[in-house]
């Protein structure tokens, strides 16, 4: 089946790590459990990159990923990291063929 994926990728303050996980965790861990459209929500933190954090989401379509943008989970992050990166990428939108 195929799925919608998003890649967003953040260069945080190496002493604001720990803060901007664990808003990161919140986000991703109300994703999944509270939206029925996000299938996979992973923060994953790129080896020899320091301060990179790189979130990969999967949801079941663009809609999905549309209604995510409405969360209050969502609200949360993008209050809280701004003051604790370097920079924020852009985003990438992929369509996921397989698994």
């Amino acid at each position: 089946m195929d799925a919608f994926v998003v890649i967003a990728e953040f260069r945080v303050r190496s002493e604001k790590l720990l803060d901007f996980l664990e808003a990161a965790r919140d986000d991703a861990a109300h994703s999944v459990a509270d939206e029925p459209g996000c299938r996979q929500f992973d923060v994953v933190l790129p080896e020899g990159e320091d301060g990179a954090v790189l979130f990969y989401e999967v949801y079941d379509s663009r809609e999905s990923f549309d209604a995510h943008l409405q969360t209050p989970h969502l609200d949360r992050f993008r209050t809280a990291f701004p003051p604790l990166i370097l920079e924020e990428r852009p985003v990438r939108f992929l369509q996921r063929s397989y698994p």
